[in-house]
């Protein structure tokens, strides 16, 4: 009995391992090639934070010989040997080898009753700099640098004098020399700690974690984890779910399948489950919107005239005054949409129901029939910058009446004319809201090249190459200028509706 309860336990592993890991929605993978793209890119704003290293006056005594040093200004870097790479579990490796660094700066020296005041320009040689960053979830759900070593040295220093007394200055030099080396090395590290833990992070606060769509919706993008990072790339897993904004803490169960990716040739990839557009789809039907209604005159009439033949029976024996009565269409999702993803496409299933009613004015409503409609929209996924966005087309369409099976035998007649209404009035008006789009979790100013959307088992991926619109210190420069901005749109969450305009 005691071997069994403490079996028990370990059987409860692997089914608490995978109740703690919850599948992302959306997840992302970036390549080493994508990394030597942000390498160029990085490698500039590293020459301009070197740029502007400030070192602290020196000045000291040797016998009779007295020195100041200030104003030391970089006038130059070159920076010929780069790498940045991953480093398994969580890091980015950033290496610079065999860089040189110019200088100029003030002097003032006595030498016994000699006393000179000038520039002196100098080079520091065989600059090293190796730095790791560590990557990680804040508590938000961004990701962050949340950590950084480094470690800088200078193999060698000389500077240059000229004048009466450069001989002199020469043989004097060393204690000038080895100073500046030193105080220019101890100031390497803590303006790259800067740029990474301040400005860099700072750039990283522009990917949007929980953002609003339009006045119904919002995304979360809050991390689930720390980034996996292996030799060759680095993932992030999203939790990718749409909430409806009045509900912001209501939360979708994700039971789909859990995105893979195994490509690395392009620089990122971007892979969507069935789960993301679910909760697109479940959060716009909580919110009332997926309804649509036709009255009167925006009715087709080639329809109006079909429907009146059609129930005429019904139309018959009501009360003459309301024969003519205006019809009104109402057409309501019944439950919310589902995707599926099949290597062969995309496509969502929609469930609704049509009430068609005559509508005599200053009298209630007459229902002539009530109709329940299953169709299948096939959906092309596309990016557009760093919008996904999606298209849709009416594929199947069938109606049936809820009452009887004769009654659905007689609505027979009016299943394509209906279908003809939905692509032409309704479709139109969904893909008009659909590609508006939504952002992709990225920084501001990077973007996507050259994209291509494969289909999975449960899932797509979007392959594509990046490039930056927009450089690195621009960005930052923006951000550390102007307050940000809050993501979300001023308007307000509107509560769910049931008024059937709403598409």
């Amino acid at each position: 009995m005691a071997a069994s309860s403490h079996l028990l336990p370990l059987l409860l592993l692997p089914w608490l391992a995978a109740a703690s890991h919850s599948p992302p929605g959306c997840k992302i993978r970036i390549t080493s090639k994508g990394l030597d793209l942000v390498k160029h890119e990085g490698l500039r704003f590293v020459e301009q934070e070197l740029e502007n290293i400030t070192v602290s006056d020196l000045h000291g005594k040797e016998g009779q010989f007295h020195y100041n040093i200030s104003q030391v200004k970089v006038m130059d870097l070159q920076l010929p040997f780069s790498n940045l790479h991953f480093q398994p579990q969580q890091h980015l490796a950033f290496n610079i080898n065999n860089a040189s660094i110019s200088l100029r700066f003030r002097r003032q020296l006595l030498y016994w009753f000699f006393y000179d005041i000038g520039s002196i320009n100098a080079s520091a040689d065989g600059v090293h700099i190796h730095t790791v960053l560590q990557l990680a979830k804040d508590e938000v759900g961004r990701l962050k640098i949340s950590n950084m070593s480094c470690n800088a040295s200078i193999a060698r220093m000389h500077a240059g004098f000229s004048g009466t007394l450069r001989k002199v200055y020469e043989f004097l030099s060393t204690f000038i020399v080895t100073g500046m080396r030193f105080l220019l090395s101890q100031q390497i590290c803590p303006s790259l700690e800067h740029a990474s833990l301040v400005l860099l992070n700072s750039l990283l606060d522009t990917v949007p974690v929980r953002n609003y769509v339009d006045e119904h919706i919002g995304i979360d993008y809050s991390l689930l984890r720390d980034p996996a990072v292996s030799p060759e790339t680095l993932d992030l897993d999203f939790k990718g779910m749409f909430f409806y904004r009045a509900r912001e803490d209501q939360e979708l169960e994700n039971h789909a399948v859990e995105p893979v990716i195994k490509e690395t040739e392009r620089m990122v990839y971007v892979a969507f489950s069935e789960y993301f557009f679910d909760s697109a789809m479940h959060a716009y039907f909580q919110a009332g919107v997926l309804a649509i209604e036709l009255e009167g005159e925006k009715v087709p009439k080639d329809l109006e005239v079909l429907l009146r033949a059609t129930f005429f029976g019904t139309i018959f024996m009501l009360n003459p005054a309301v024969v003519d009565a205006p019809l009104r269409l109402v057409l309501q999702v019944s439950a919310p949409p589902r995707c599926v993803i099949k290597p062969s496409g995309t496509s969502i299933s929609v469930s609704a129901f049509l009430n068609i009613s005559l509508v005599p004015a200053d009298r209630p409503a007459i229902q002539l029939s009530s109709m329940a409609m299953e169709s299948k929209l096939s959906a092309k996924v596309y990016l557009q910058g760093k919008a996904l966005r999606v298209q849709l087309d009416l594929r199947r369409f069938r109606i049936y009446s809820k009452q009887s099976a004769l009654e659905s035998l007689a609505l027979f007649s009016l299943q394509a004319p209906l279908k003809t209404l939905l692509q032409l009035t309704i479709m139109p008006i969904i893909n008009e809201r659909t590609k508006k789009g939504v952002q992709i979790p990225l920084p501001e100013g990077m973007d996507f090249t050259r994209e291509v959307v494969t289909n999975h088992a449960g899932f797509l991926t979007v392959g594509a190459d990046l490039h930056f619109s927009k450089g690195l210190r621009e960005v930052i420069e923006k951000y550390r200028s102007t307050p940000a901005v809050p993501a979300e749109p001023t308007v307000q969450p509107t509560a769910a509706s049931t008024d059937p305009h709403q598409l």
